[in-house]
Parts: C-alpha cells; structure tokens; sequence
C-alpha cells in the first residue's frame, strides 16, 4: 500500500476511536462537550478550581481542531457535520465561544483553543457553515477584540491574564497559553486578512513575553508569572510544556511567512530548536519531559503531545526550511505511536468504544512502546496527530482571503475593534474583590461539606 494510502487508513482508524469519546450529538447532549472527567460539572468545577487546573470545554475544542486537520489532511468527510454542529454551538449566540453554560468558570485559554479551531476551519477551507450562523472567521475576530480589551499594562507591564474572572483561581496569573492563543490568532489573523493592525498585536504580544521573561533568550518558554500587590510580577513559573513551545512556534511561522524578515525568522528557528532539544527524544519521538518519565502528567498534560504535533506540520507548512527539520520527528513519533496504539477492552473513563485492539496509550517512548493502559481522549488525539502529520508535504498550504479563503468575517464582533486601547480596560472594583471573596468561601465551604459527608 502506498505511503499516503497506509496514513489515511491508520488515521481512520484512530479518529474512529477518538470520536466515539465524543457524546456531544447524541439526544439531550451539549454539542462540543465531551463526558466528564473532560467537562466538569459542579463538582469537577470546584475541584480543578482549587488545584488551579484548566476548565470546562477546551479539550474538546482541541479535539475538533484536530478533527479539522484530518479532514485537511485525509479529505475524509466523516465527521463532517458533527464538527461543524460543535464549532457553532460553542460559537455560541454571542459568537464568541463564550456559551452560557460555561462562561462564568472559562478562562482566556479555554475559549483560545476553540478560537483556533475556527481559525484552522478558515485557513483549511473546512465547508462554511449555513450563512444564517456564526462563520469561522468572524469567531475568530470576535475573540480577538476581546482579548484586545483584557489587555493590561497596568500589571505586569502587559499580557492578559489566565481567567476572565476575577472570582476564578488563577486571575492573578499571566499564563504564556493564554498569550500564546492571543499571539497565535493575532499572527494568522495578520497573514489571512492582510490587517497590519493584527500583525502589529502579534509583535506586542510576543515582546512582552520577552520582557516578562516568560520567552527565554534561548526560547525556551515558561509557563507564566504571578501578579504581586501593586501589579509588580518578579516571579516566573520555569516549567516547560511542549503546547507553549508549539502554539509561539505556530505564530512565529505565520509572521515569518507573512514578513520574511529575518527577526521573525530567527524567532521560529529559534523556538524550533529548543522545542526538539526539549519534547523530543534521542529517537526523535515526542515526549513531554516535564512529566511523562514520572508518569505524573495529569488529564490536562496527556493531550499536550497532539497540539505540539500538529503546530510542528502547520510551522513546516508555514515555513518549508523547516520541513527536513520536522519530517524526521513526525514520522519516529508515528511509528513509535501506532505501536502504542493496542489497547483493547475498555480502559479509562469514559471507556474506550473503537475498534479492539486500537486504543492508543499515553507514552511512545517505553520498549517497544508498548500500550501503557492510559488510554482516553488526549491519548488518541494525540497518535491521530503523529500519524496524520506525515501527510503534511502532500497538501496545501493554509490560504488567505487573496488565495481562496471562503470564510467570512466580522472585524467588529466581540464587542470592540482591532483598534481597540487595551489601556482603557475598567480597572477592578472592591465589588469585584469581595465577589471573588464570597465565591472562594463558598467553594472552600462545599469542599468541607463533602468532606464530611464522605467521613459519614
């Protein structure tokens, strides 16, 4: 069988069992939300506030942008409809991915990965949904101005903090996700739309990540850095996860293709480097080092891999000197993939309903890389990335409005412009400081309510 061919038949096969995780349209479901432990209900919600995790629906907005690339990638039109159905419906009726069953527990990264999906439907030309519902561009602008508007150059010097809210865990963290999502669509934003203004966003974004020292001078990037009284922010958060490294390393390639200036050629090269040095092996698999050999990644960190895969193709396609760079990575962490891909019975919650014998394990990078029993809706996406990115050289380039793009747009949704002052953003309220304050005595109140009822 052809090369192409054999890809195509194993992604299938893969996304086959990736979807079946997915409930979202089946009677009575939410479209775009995947089953718990991947969408938190209450008590999910309380608990990932009080250990700081991400919240709420972004990892199924992962999953819809990898169904995206497949179909970019395989041209299999199988699942079509459904991620269509998602996207819109996460769109929301504000159409700004800001539905009103999650808002009040979404933070900035969260509502980026579903923004970047739209943005990916754009630049693939994934079918347009009816005119009477959200486009994908239009979302993505919509997100944007927003995210203009939580701009702050009080604090820190600049950057958007990681939760909307300030009754949420972690308003007083500037993450480099949640920038890197604001980078990564202001740069594709920049090269779709020809807009200088989204160009010059992305510039400001990734200067300050510099500044904060949260992009290194050897590109290494940090996770992100704590807001101090007064708005001074001394302390970084050092630890290195390839999703970081993956969605600048994106942005930094849609600038360069857009530019060809040498600084943002240096500035993809650049993070490149250090992103292979850091997430790949001596193997060439993809790992990730910060807690992959411990086995301590958490629900979150098992799905970095596929992102970082997936924005490995999308650089190689944005900037080809790097395809014989990426190519070999791709093609060891596919194989290394596939062999972990044999799991049968039903591991995990929610069990595993594909085809026996095809549930993909976490790790690639043990003997034989064998299936290691983690198995689960990150775990798959992550061997569909692997495998699917080996088709990176045999289809088009993402396209822009002159080169075909068929998505249409609102530069004024969201409620702001592209020319937005981020300066002028409503400072926060004492309201706001003693809302915040009864909310966390609420949530600290039912977690010691459950506790004793569990010792009961």
């Amino acid at each position: 069988m052809p090369l192409a061919a054999s890809v195509k038949d194993a992604a299938s096969t893969i996304a086959y069992g990736l979807m079946k995780y997915y409930t979202g349209n089946n009677s009575g479901d939410v479209p775009g939300n995947l089953p718990d432990p991947y969408y938190c209900g209450l008590s999910s919600f309380l608990w990932s506030q009080v250990q700081g995790l991400p919240e709420a629906g972004w990892e199924a907005g992962g999953m819809f942008g990898t169904m995206v690339d497949y179909w970019a990638f395989t041209e299999d039109d199988t699942y079509i409809n459904q991620t269509i159905q998602a996207i819109v419906h996460q769109g929301a009726e504000t159409r700004d991915f800001m539905p009103t069953n999650q808002t009040r527990s979404e933070g900035n990264d969260d509502q980026g990965f579903w923004v970047m999906t739209a943005m990916s439907a754009a630049e693939n030309k994934f079918p347009d949904p009816p005119d009477d519902q959200a486009q994908y561009l239009g979302l993505v602008q919509s997100v944007f101005n927003q995210y203009v508007s939580r701009w702050e150059d009080n604090d820190c010097g600049g950057g958007m903090r990681w939760q909307i809210f300030p009754f949420n865990n972690g308003f007083d963290y500037k993450n480099s996700i949640s920038n890197g999502c604001f980078f990564n669509i202001a740069a594709r934003l920049a090269r779709y739309t020809g807009n200088t203004t989204y160009g010059d966003w992305a510039a400001k974004i990734f200067e300050w990540e510099e500044r904060a020292g949260l992009v290194q001078r050897n590109y290494s990037i940090f996770d992100g850095t704590w807001i101090e009284p007064g708005g001074s922010c001394p302390r970084t958060n050092p630890t290195l996860w390839s999703y970081n490294a993956g969605v600048f390393l994106h942005g930094a390639a849609a600038m360069y293709n857009l530019s060809g200036s040498d600084s943002w050629k240096a500035r993809t090269d650049g993070i490149l480097d250090m992103a292979l040095q850091t997430f790949v092996t001596s193997k060439n698999v993809v790992w990730e080092q910060q807690c992959e050999v411990s086995g301590m990644c958490n629900l979150n960190e098992q799905s970095y891999k596929g992102y970082f895969l997936r924005w490995l193709a999308a650089t190689a396609k944005l900037a080809p000197h790097t395809t014989d760079i990426i190519r070999p990575v791709v093609r060891a962490s596919a194989e290394a993939a596939v062999q972990a891909c044999c799991g049968t019975g039903s591991p995990g919650t929610p069990p595993f309903n594909g085809k026996d014998g095809t549930a993909c394990g976490f790790s690639w990078t043990g003997n034989d890389t064998a299936f290691d029993g983690i198995a689960g809706v990150g775990e798959q996406m992550n061997a569909l990335s692997a495998v699917m990115c080996n088709l990176v050289g045999k289809t088009a380039g993402p396209v822009t409005n002159d080169t075909g793009g068929t998505s249409r747009g609102n530069a004024g949704g969201g409620g702001g412009s592209i020319d937005h002052d981020p300066t002028a953003e409503r400072p926060i309220t004492a309201g706001d400081k003693a809302g915040a304050g009864l909310l966390t005595a609420t949530i600290l109140l039912s977690l010691v309510i459950a506790a004793v009822l569990i010792t009961k």
